[in-house]
């Protein structure tokens, strides 16, 4: 059984209004880039890129992200 809205903290009830939102705001205008096609040097840089990251050559773990920003 789910809480009423008089039950969320402040916190959990920005996060659900703030998806709401986005989600209307999607419904509305819909996806920009929708139908658009990626240029072949961008999409061979992404793969690259993604390569590169799982490889551990580039990027961090979010752990280690989130630990160095106390965001624990």
């Amino acid at each position: 059984m789910g809480r009423s809205i008089a039950e969320l903290t402040e916190e959990e009830f920005r996060d659900m209004l703030n998806a709401a939102i986005e989600q209307k705001l999607l419904e509305l205008l819909g996806d920009p880039d929708e139908g658009l096609e990626i240029r072949k040097s961008v999409g061979e840089r992404l793969l690259r890129q993604r390569k590169k990251v799982a490889d551990g050559a580039i990027g961090r773990p979010l752990e280690e992200v989130v630990h160095e920003l106390d965001l624990e």
